[in-house]
């Protein structure tokens, strides 16, 4: 396995709505009240609105030599099975009526594109991880050296979106 390692965070628009919502209620409370008590009111929810998209926006994807850690969830190398990457519509396929109940997801809804790890534990009941991935494929070939991104679903679905042009 390649060392691999990958941040994923909210987009700017995220941002911009958590700091909008602030400051639409901080002019709510100026008319209400006052502009002291709408400045701390919209300082705060700044804080809040920023800690929650950064919480929730954020995921680290880290492959190491001795397994694969997504956010705080880890597998280890011997229990990693194949590796696909998808396009976005293997990917959506994935998360809807292509999902299996019992597999492990670290997607965020910012991103269309990922990786399907399989799993190889018979005590474990999970078939599969579907990881969210700006770079799928180097995400891909990092967790399996043999991976041949001319065989994905991603490259797949780009040739043939490409041959309906």
């Amino acid at each position: 396995m390649t060392p691999y390692r990958e941040r994923l965070t909210a987009p700017p628009s995220w941002w911009l709505a958590a700091l909008l919502f602030a400051l639409v209620w901080g002019w709510v409370f100026v008319i209400a009240t006052n502009w002291s008590i709408a400045i701390v009111v919209t300082a705060l929810l700044t804080v809040a609105g920023f800690t929650l998209v950064w919480r929730y926006g954020s995921l680290l994807i880290a492959v190491e030599p001795d397994g694969l850690r997504v956010g705080a969830a880890f597998v280890e190398t011997a229990h990693l099975g194949t590796v696909t990457s998808l396009d976005r519509s293997s990917y959506r396929t994935r998360l809807g009526t292509g999902a299996d109940a019992r597999a492990f997801l670290a997607t965020r809804p910012y991103l269309d594109h990922g990786v399907v790890v399989a799993i190889d534990d018979p005590a474990d009941p999970t078939p599969y991880w579907l990881v969210s991935s700006r770079r799928p494929d180097a995400l891909a070939a990092a967790l399996d050296p043999q991976h041949d991104p001319q065989h994905s679903d991603r490259t797949i679905g780009e040739a043939t979106r490409g041959e309906e042009a």
